[in-house]
């Protein structure tokens, strides 16, 4: 019986290592956030390999429409632009960033801000443990008035 219970107590406090809190997840999204805006080519380490990235486009009329991508083409696109981004010093600003516990995981609703724009458009972000029990984004979602996306994905699909 001794070994019954130190085998569920060992069990017990090893999977509470890799529990995180939301105060984990914040702190992971900003140091995701310092790289994301300094271009690093690491920034694709903070996803997991089968990340769902969507975008929302706001179209010129108001309407929006959806854009879903996986991490490979995701990664192809942030290559793409990661030097014109860095001769631009784009950069991303997060504000009223909320926290809310989805699960396992944690999911950051925010108003993102482009440096090249004075607008603010919703983004969310929902963080976990890997099997490894490493951070990792596992959905990130952005609305973006790039219509360009669109014109992408439809060409992608044909």
């Amino acid at each position: 019986m001794k070994k019954i219970l130190t085998l569920i107590t060992a069990f017990l406090i090893g999977s509470g290592a890799f529990a995180m809190s939301a105060d984990d997840a914040l702190s992971f999204f900003a140091k995701y956030v310092n790289d994301a805006n300094a271009q690093s080519p690491k920034i694709v380490d903070y996803y997991e390999p089968n990340a769902k990235i969507i975008r929302v486009v706001v179209l010129p009329d108001g309407k929006t429409e959806s854009v879903t991508t996986d991490m490979r083409e995701y990664t192809r696109q942030l290559k793409i632009g990661a030097n014109l981004a860095k001769i631009n010093k784009y950069k991303n600003f997060y504000t009223d960033r909320k926290v809310t516990k989805v699960g396992n995981d944690y999911k950051i609703t925010c108003q993102r801000q482009p440096s090249t724009s004075d607008y603010k458009l919703p983004a969310h972000f929902v963080i976990g443990t890997d099997a490894n029990g490493n951070m990792k984004i596992k959905e990130e979602m952005m609305y973006t008035k790039q219509t360009a996306i669109l014109r992408k994905a439809k060409a992608n699909k044909k």
